[in-house]
């Protein structure tokens, strides 16, 4: 009866770790969807001209739902600036469904890019998941290197 109450009580506590560990897996593939922008943006920000520096305009957006997405991605959106918003799809959790996450260019530590410097600035590195920029997926489902 003991080694019973020893299962259930493991299982109870094993369990939401397990479930909120297969999510930041799969959130995982929402990120690896953003990396295609992050280099497209990253690549106009080095060599490029602002000219090329418009929302939903650096080339690797999917801008309708259901078109061009996978399992976990609905839509990828850009602004003028750099900022890539993922929205989510396909988790079955209303935590995570439809929800975004958000991927931000920095000309400087702290420091978002502009887009009019596009050509003329090298970038610093990217911000993941900083709920300042519009992500709205509780951190606890984000990888441990997307959480602002």
């Amino acid at each position: 009866m003991i080694v019973v109450a020893i299962i259930g009580i493991l299982a109870a506590v094993a369990l939401p770790a397990y479930q909120d560990y297969s999510i930041r897996a799969k959130m995982s593939e929402v990120i690896l969807a953003a990396s295609g922008c992050r280099t497209s943006i990253s690549e106009v920000y080095q060599s490029g001209t602002s000219a090329s520096a418009v929302a939903n305009g650096w080339g690797c957006e999917i801008t309708t739902a259901g078109v061009g997405g996978t399992k976990y991605v609905a839509t990828i959106n850009t602004t003028q600036n750099g900022l890539v918003s993922v929205t989510t799809q396909g988790f079955s959790n209303a935590n995570i469904d439809g929800k975004v996450v958000t991927l931000l260019p920095l000309a400087k530590a702290g420091t978002a890019a502009v887009g009019t410097d596009a050509g003329t600035v090298t970038l610093y590195g990217w911000r993941c998941g900083a709920p300042g920029d519009g992500t709205n997926v509780p951190s606890k489902y984000l990888p441990g290197s997307c959480r602002g």
